[in-house]
């Protein structure tokens, strides 16, 4: 028997992958470098199943249907050249590799050049919810060398995650780097979410006075309105999870959170495209911090008193919070669509933004209601620059803002940290602000630097420079 396509790497996610295409009617070939995994796998979920085992590179290729399909399912960086470089004695012109695994956009630009060169296919395919996604439908992003899309279109298409509507959520995103690079944004955004959640978790509890079966219902109740999301709901079971003492597992946790590197790639990004996404930033410095364990317990002890405690109405404070984390979460997209807008002209890749929002609206772990909202908006106007500036968007910051406004000025009072929150907030007052006092600034530095300035008055692109400290 042929195999409709390989998967080489057998950790969980490579599994899932490979049981949830044999579900769909495919038959996989797998190899991994540890070929114990192999048999484990085989005799293991895999036993009775389709799925052809090989123990050597050899093997696998000779069990694949030509032109040749692979996905690579190993660790990012250099595990991904080193796999590619093995495989290329058994690969011919035409045949097709998928990486899969959480790849930098600019290592796959460079791998789907390289590799047409020698007449191989390459995509680079950002592969979105988890390990549970994986094996019953995720969220597909794949970008590369668009000749190999129809070779794989219906089979990522069936096994992907659907929409309320029934549309797939795996479809062509873009050339080069292109697929890797919109999940490495879902990521950022993803850490943007996260740490919103985790401050309203914090004023509700410290500010608010909830307790944590207050909290799961609160969760659980705005897991039917505008916040529902995976992570909303998720963030609802957590607080209801008993310890084997019977209180909250939440409350044994340590607090201090990892990271993998794609919010950082993110924040680095931004800074290298000089757009301004400065929630995600935060959120990924926030993980930063946390990790700070020690240095923050002594300083706890050192600055105790500068805490305050705020008097609150629980009920009225509760909507406050809602209000700042939803109007915030849009910030956080508008902020994820403008970077994405502008690698897309720095990059020269073709993005649909519409199609984007789709690809999220399920099986991801971002994926929430009003993602459709946000496809709505880009197909109004496909070139929208910001987020903030549809009218739905306006309607529902608008309907937030007194609130959000609250929650962030109470959290400043009480000395609770919401990096996220407040830094959403002075984004959106920037961004609604017609004239900033960035001209002071700019005086400064053709104070000291003779760096010119542009005039008001005058047509953009016409420079001035003053002598500041002649009479």
């Amino acid at each position: 028997m042929e195999a409709d396509i390989g998967l080489i790497g057998l950790a969980v996610m490579g599994q899932n992958l490979v049981l949830n295409l044999n579900d769909h009617g495919y038959t996989v070939a797998v190899y991994n470098r540890t070929v114990s995994k192999v048999d484990e796998f085989m005799e293991g979920t895999a036993k009775g199943s389709d799925v052809i085992g090989a123990h050597s590179l050899q093997e696998f290729f000779l069990k694949l249907k030509r032109p040749r399909k692979v996905m690579l399912m190993v660790k990012a960086g250099a595990p991904v050249d080193a796999l590619i470089d093995d495989c290329l004695p058994f690969l011919e012109s035409g045949d097709i590799l998928i990486d899969g695994g959480n790849s930098l956009y600019s290592d796959t630009e460079r791998r789907v050049k390289a590799l047409e060169e020698k007449g191989i296919f390459f995509l680079g395919m950002g592969v979105s919810g988890g390990e549970e996604g994986a094996r019953h439908g995720p969220s597909m992003m794949p970008g590369g060398n668009i000749q190999a899309w129809p070779f794989v279109k219906e089979m990522f298409q069936k096994i992907a995650a659907k929409a309320d509507d029934g549309a797939s959520c795996a479809d062509w995103v873009g050339d080069g780097g292109s697929g890797h690079y919109v999940k490495m944004i879902h990521n950022g955004i993803e850490y943007g979410d996260m740490q919103l959640i985790a401050e309203a978790y914090q004023l509700l509890k410290d500010v608010g006075g909830c307790t944590t079966d207050e909290l799961s219902t609160i969760f659980s109740t705005w897991n039917q309105g505008k916040l529902s999301s995976y992570l909303i709901e998720i963030t609802a079971n957590i607080f209801k999870k008993k310890d084997i003492n019977g209180a909250p597992l939440l409350e044994s946790i340590l607090d201090v959170a990892g990271q993998k590197g794609t919010g950082k790639w993110t924040g680095i990004n931004a800074l290298e495209l000089g757009i301004p996404v400065t929630l995600i930033a935060e959120s990924v410095f926030a993980r930063y911090l946390s990790s700070l364990k020690e240095e923050r317990k002594e300083a706890s002890l050192l600055y105790s008193k500068a805490k305050k405690e705020i008097s609150v109405n629980k009920i009225v404070f509760t909507e406050q919070v809602m209000q700042a984390l939803y109007a915030s979460k849009i910030v956080s997209y508008a902020q994820g669509f403008m970077l994405m807008q502008a690698a897309a002209h720095e990059m020269k890749w073709t993005l649909h933004y519409e199609t984007i929002a789709l690809l999220w609206r399920g099986g991801c772990i971002i994926r929430s209601q009003f993602l459709g909202q946000i496809q709505n908006a880009f197909a109004k106007k496909k070139d929208l620059a910001s987020l903030l500036l549809d009218s739905f968007f306006q309607g529902e910051i608008l309907e937030c803002i007194q609130g959000w406004r609250d929650a962030v000025s109470l959290a400043i009072q009480a000395g609770v940290a919401a990096p996220a929150l407040s830094s959403a907030l002075a984004f959106f007052d920037g961004y609604t602000t017609a004239k900033l006092p960035s001209n002071l600034i700019q005086a400064q530095r053709d104070f000291f630097g003779a760096h010119t300035y542009e005039r008001i008055d005058k047509p953009r692109g016409e420079f001035f420079h003053t002598e500041w400290s002649s009479s």
